[in-house]
């Protein structure tokens, strides 16, 4: 998503987070059934959509992308903005557009639990010794 896109999505994610704690609050309940429901409604397509990036206040320092041909855009996306990627490359990939290309099977959720296993741990190992020198 570009910086663009970014800026909509972050002021999206503030109003359905408005909403949401109406929702919360009880706020809605006042309010007749129909209207109720449609205030609901970019609450509920948003936790769909987005509801893994609602707390992000920056841009990601790096991105891993599990399957390249079904995560395009989003590659594509993370090459515009200069955001550093790990793709697991199958055969059907391509391995020059990703920063680091780890050779995997992606459609076998073994092998992409084993690798995503393996890289939260060097991440936040790598964290911990960062957090620890300074």
């Amino acid at each position: 998503m570009t910086k663009r896109y970014w800026n909509i999505t972050f002021e999206e994610m503030m109003e359905a987070g408005g909403l949401e704690n109406g929702a919360k609050d009880g706020k809605l309940n006042s309010l007749p059934k129909r209207d109720a429901t449609m205030l609901k409604r970019p609450i509920i397509s948003f936790g769909k959509n987005l509801g893994g990036i609602k707390y992000m206040t920056r841009l990601p320092d790096i991105v891993i992308i599990l399957d390249q041909q079904e995560e395009y855009t989003a590659l594509q996306e993370c090459i515009t903005l200069g955001i550093p990627t790990i793709s697991l490359i199958d055969t059907n990939s391509d391995p020059d557009l990703a920063d680091i290309s780890i050779p995997a099977n992606d459609d076998a959720i073994a092998s992409i639990g084993l690798i995503l296993n393996k890289l939260v741990f060097a991440i936040c190992e790598g964290r911990s010794s960062y957090i620890q020198k300074n």
